[in-house]
């Protein structure tokens, strides 16, 4: 039955040419037109496609045939289509403030088309641009329109060779001289060379630079940032006192050009301290609105979650490109069949479901959860713009520090594995380098490392969540937290007593299921830890040797289990609300329950051994509803895909043609 939605999507999501995968998409439960425009809204779908029309219809943006381009040709050539994006002007300034999560749909979107330009564009706007504006004051907005019109190219530049996540330890210094009221920035040894930073190596003018901030007389007061110049920019060479160049090839983006930098002497003027944080007055006096230097400190590094957020972001898009590929392509592979005469598609075999299936709901699931995080950040970030300094703004803080320390592990990982799962769904066709399964890999891998270490990163959450039970503990402080991430931790020794009772397979089928088991996983896994955390420390360890060993097996399980709560948890709620059209219903609860139940059996293990689980008839249900959801979706599969897939000439993949014609493409 048409509805208005459906008549709506015809002009902005048009039918797919008729081929090979016709017989899955008539066999769907569902409109992908109308699952499209109830997750996205026809003002996000038309903005997709004006985006993606953009690039197809540019000659400059035409994929290159016959191979990788050798790399100065790709990093000159994504400056170019960089510098194109600007001139489409596909999204005014005013639309990014008034809608983040178009910024967020630009950026996706040039990464479903080629990463490097992407992140080239990101770091840009959104990490220099977003540094300059939420870190600094009224004096650096004329920055900000210098950006959009290209008068000055923007870099990041944090790490460094010798110390990447222990971002207390950098070595660059600002010497603040009262007499001329301006900085000097230094680099004290090639260790403390500015590394790894993108858009440095070739293009970068300006580059927001974070350094030891030292007054005459007053010390160190730690890391601030500034705004310092790199490059002229008309003839791109290097300003005095600055040695800039570029690291070299790396395993993938190599169209980013990614550098390093190093300072001698070099003066800016006192207003480039970007002040949100602190200041310095002409005088040489050291002034901060802030009483606790650890809330200083994690002011100076907001622009960092904020980072860590848009990578998972970044992951998701990489898991849909992947799930896409494989699932179309496994819809028109046939290979045997109950006849030697009749040969049917590998999607069709249980096993090639059990192997991509939890992907596209894992893709689905953390889209949403994505999506609602960075909207969450930005509340955060208004606060902190409207100058709110309440303890609730400082706990929300908190909790999207822990929430953003431990997506970012939970969804690269998530894409890695599924990425190469994908690869190798496809057999040697998933190889080809053609068919982009490689480069998504290789593209993916650094979501893992930059912007923190993953393993490094979920010891915030862990940590976050362990000084949460302390509270408790000490004072009979409630588990409340503006998001209600933590608000099921009020029940804490309620739910360690719980136990796994679903009566049926049918009353497993359904996300509350390992909605509950990970409640208490998650508290049994933080009983656990705090008990491990304080016999280390009886046995005579001081903290850092304490928190050390505690991490395997403790609290990295807790707050991977954490965020993977989360993630089931919301996604549960929005599948479960009133507003899902009721034609919908059934397909997206059973994207949630595969999600929430595949994650859960990974800590089958931990559920038998903490008395959750008990007797054999548990871990087979899950087991056995896990395969029971894969064949319920499996002929949802093809329409799903239609919904995240964006336009062939976008996906670039030769297996994964929305018409399902792979035997008609020629290489």
């Amino acid at each position: 039955m048409a509805s208005s939605s459906e008549g709506s999507g015809d002009a902005l999501l048009p039918d797919f040419p008729r081929g090979p995968l016709q017989a899955y998409r008539a066999r769907a439960s569902f409109s992908w037109k109308e699952l499209a425009l109830f997750l996205e809204g026809e003002d996000m779908l038309r903005l997709k496609k004006t985006i993606f029309s953009a690039l197809e219809d540019d000659p400059l943006f035409a994929r290159p045939g016959g191979g990788d381009l050798p790399m100065e040709k790709y990093r000159e050539l994504n400056f170019l289509r960089c510098r194109r994006v600007f001139e489409h002007d596909l999204l005014r300034v005013e639309d990014m403030l008034q809608s983040p999560l178009k910024v967020w749909a630009l950026v996706n979107c040039l990464g479903m088309y080629d990463w490097s330009l992407a992140a080239k564009f990101f770091l840009n706007v959104l990490v220099f641009g977003s540094a300059i504006y939420n870190s600094g004051s009224e004096r650096h907005f004329k920055y900000i329109p210098k950006i959009f019109s290209m008068e000055i190219f923007g870099c990041f530049a944090l790490t460094e060779l010798s110390h990447g996540t222990n971002t207390k330890a950098i070595r660059t210094t600002a010497h603040y001289d009262p007499t001329t009221e301006e900085f000097i920035i230094h680099s004290p040894d090639f260790e403390a060379a500015k590394f790894w930073v993108g858009n440095m190596g070739k293009t970068a003018t300006h580059a927001v630079v974070f350094a030891q901030l030292h007054t005459p007389g007053g010390g160190c007061h730690g890391l601030h940032a500034f705004v310092v110049q790199i490059r002229d920019p008309k003839t791109l060479l290097p300003m005095p006192g600055v040695m800039v160049g570029d690291i070299g090839k790396k395993l993938g983006q190599n169209g980013l050009d990614n550098g390093f930098a190093m300072f001698h002497q070099v003066r800016i003027p006192r207003q480039d301290l970007l002040n949100r944080a602190g200041d310095v007055t002409p005088e040489g006096t050291y002034v901060t609105p802030f009483k606790d230097d650890r809330q200083r400190f994690r002011m100076s590094l907001a622009s960092l979650s904020s980072s860590r957020v848009s990578i998972v972001g970044m992951s998701v898009v990489n898991l849909k490109l992947a799930v896409s590929i494989a699932i179309r392509f496994s819809a028109t592979r046939r290979q045997f069949g109950p006849t030697d005469k009749e040969e049917i598609p590998v999607l069709e075999y249980q096993m090639q479901q059990w192997r991509l299936l939890p992907y596209l709901a894992a893709a689905y699931a953390l889209d949403h959860f994505s999506k609602s995080l960075f909207l969450d950040m930005v509340e955060l970030q208004q606060g902190r713009l409207g100058k709110d300094a309440s303890a609730g703004q400082a706990e929300l803080g908190r909790e999207i520090h822990a929430l953003a320390s431990a997506s970012k592990p939970l969804a690269s990982w998530t894409a890695q594995r599924g990425i190469q799962e994908c690869r190798e769904a496809c057999g040697g066709h998933g190889y080809l380098a053609m068919n982009r399964l490689g480069h998504l890999r290789d593209d993916n891998d650094p979501n893992c490392t930059y912007e923190g270490d993953n393993n490094v990163l979920l010891q915030q959450t862990s940590n976050y969540l362990l000084s949460l039970l302390a509270r408790r503990a000490q004072g009979g402080a409630h588990c409340k937290s503006r998001l209600k991430t933590v608000d099921f931790l009020e029940a804490y020794p309620d739910i360690l007593g719980q136990r796994f009772e679903v009566p049926s397979l049918e009353d497993c089928l359904d996300s509350s299921v390992p909605l509950a088991a990970y409640e208490w996983l998650v508290c049994y896994l933080l009983r656990e830890s705090d008990q491990k955390l304080n016999q280390e420390k009886r046995s005579g360890s001081n903290d850092f040797e304490a928190r050390n060993n505690c991490q395997v097996y403790y609290c990295r399980s807790l707050a991977l289990a954490f965020l993977e709560l989360t993630v089931v948890r919301r996604f549960h709620e929005h599948t479960h609300q009133p507003s899902v059209p009721p034609p919908l219903r059934a397909v997206l609860r059973r994207l949630s329950a595969l999600y929430g139940l595949w994650s859960l059996s990974q800590h089958t293990a931990l559920l038998y051994r903490g008395g959750y689980f008990s007797g054999e008839q548990a871990g087979k249900m899950i087991e056995t509803a896990i395969l029971d959801l894969c064949s319920q979706l499996k002929d949802d599969a093809v329409a799903l895909v239609d919904v995240i897939a964006p336009p062939d000439f976008v996906l670039d993949s030769p297996i994964g043609r929305a018409d399902g014609e792979v035997i008609e493409v020629r290489g």
